[in-house]
């Protein structure tokens, strides 16, 4: 299943997708709700940069898992230091993507388990829904939360989104990552 995440480039227009003849996923989430940090659990190393200031991410940065998929690193939205010229250009750059990736299997958006569902994650949810691509969502920093705290935090999320596919994590005390590819692997990668 989990291979070995490596960088295999960033582009802005779809002529510069790579070409691996693999299935995708997309992550996608608010700036700062911990996606470079997944995707390094998920790596158990460094392969994406995590910074202390929001909206550093500005392509769509593609890494192989070893053999089994590529994984879709998205700018992330919510950023408010940013001209509206270049986020309308974010915009449009992952609607693209979203849209035409044929190879694309499914979406998972990261959400910093102590923020509450928005009008933000709704529109990302519709906007896969009408399109019929899968959701799943990853709430970070569990360690942040109490033991009571998470259990409202998933049930909360759970139901504002309508998904039954929410997991929590915790990139500090290393959980829920496994269980989060596993996931992934078994109901997008691996069929037919």
């Amino acid at each position: 299943m989990s291979g070995s995440i490596k960088y295999i480039k960033s582009a802005v227009l779809p002529k510069d997708y790579p070409k691996t003849g693999k299935k995708e996923i997309a992550i996608a989430g608010r700036s700062n709700a911990g996606k470079s940090s997944f995707l390094n659990s998920l790596a158990k190393g460094k392969v994406a940069k995590v910074s202390n200031t929001p909206g550093k991410t500005r392509l769509l940065n593609f890494f192989s898992n070893g053999d089994s998929y590529v994984i879709v690193d998205m700018p992330g939205y919510g950023f408010a230091a940013r001209s509206s010229k270049e986020i309308h250009e974010w915009h449009a750059m992952i609607e693209t993507y979203l849209s035409i990736r044929e190879e694309l299997a499914g979406l998972v958006l990261i959400m910093d388990a102590r923020r509450s569902w928005t009008k933000d994650e709704e529109l990302l949810k519709t906007f896969t829904e009408t399109r019929g691509i899968p959701l799943a969502i990853v709430l970070t920093k569990a360690d942040k939360l109490s033991k009571n705290e998470i259990q409202k935090s998933l049930a909360s999320i759970k139901k504002n989104s309508g998904s039954s596919s929410v997991f929590m994590t915790s990139a500090l005390k290393k959980s829920g990552h496994d269980e989060v590819e596993e996931y992934l692997y078994e109901h997008w990668i691996n069929t037919k």
